[in-house]
């Protein structure tokens, strides 16, 4: 059985579904467990978690519209839960806000890549060429070791792998334009860039695929996406729950169907 119903805007601008496999029981023999998720294809496995849930267990997924409101929430005690991220966007946030969010289960792996509705390789890159890169520093770092091991820029030796920053930059022979924008602009960027970075989630709205139409890609277990929680329910046995959930058999299919690589 699914259950969809709408909050008003003021409440989250976002819209609350709840989800529960068929035949559990809605009283009060039923645990919610209220789990964030944004766009395609985490909320699908979020769907398809719900359905695999344990009894005694359902899940209200709360469908939000930016990657920034879900760990706000998570981090306030608001949610259980969410599954919009991968491990180093986590780590960045929780510096930011002195938030203690714990990545608690790896679901799948995200192949990102730089896209071009002109370029068929990333050595066409034209000189003074313009490519635009994420605003946020976990994935401009992926971004720029992407372009690093392509040999189109050169980056300090001293950064760190996969988190490097524009300052790191320390030769662009191309001389190449760099903007950064952030990654729910990525699909409008392709538009107007030579080139752009983007994640598949936002890549498969406009129809490119990373393995088909990427100039480049790549795919690291660090950044798989993970279903996140916080460092006092991590241990819960309700955690535990959606961590078997987001595993189970239901999610493979899922995962299979939009051609993602599970990480469990």
């Amino acid at each position: 059985m699914t259950r969809r119903t709408l909050l008003p805007a003021a409440a989250l601008t976002a819209a609350a579904l709840t989800l529960s496999a068929c035949g559990a029981d809605g009283g009060g023999g039923t645990t919610t467990l209220q789990v964030a998720a944004a766009t395609p294809p985490m909320t699908d496995v979020v769907e398809a978690a719900a359905e695999a849930i344990g009894d005694g267990y359902e899940i209200e997924m709360i469908e939000v519209a930016d990657y920034v409101q879900p760990n706000a929430m998570l981090a306030a005690g608001e949610i259980d839960a969410n599954f919009v991220q991968h491990i180093p966007f986590m780590e960045e946030f929780n510096e930011g806000n002195d938030a203690s969010l714990v990545g608690v289960q790896p679901v799948y792996l995200t192949a990102v890549a730089f896209y071009s509705q002109e370029l068929d390789s990333i050595d066409e890159l034209p000189d003074g060429g313009h490519v635009t890169l994420p605003a946020d520093s976990s994935n401009l770092g992926r971004a720029l070791q992407m372009l690093a091991e392509e040999e189109i820029v050169t980056l300090d030796p001293a950064a760190e792998r996969f988190e490097a920053g524009m300052d790191d930059i320390t030769e662009n022979p191309r001389d190449l334009e760099f903007v950064q924008v952030e990654l729910l602009q990525a699909n409008a960027a392709y538009e107007e860039s030579d080139a752009v970075f983007n994640l598949p989630a936002f890549a498969n709205q406009i129809d490119l695929s990373p393995f088909e139409d990427g100039l480049t890609f790549e795919e690291d277990q660090q950044f798989a996406v993970t279903l996140v929680s916080r460092e006092d329910n991590q241990d819960s046995p309700e955690v535990a729950a959606l961590k078997e959930a987001f595993t189970s058999e239901q999610v493979v299919a899922v995962l299979e169907e939009f051609e993602n690589t599970p990480a469990f």
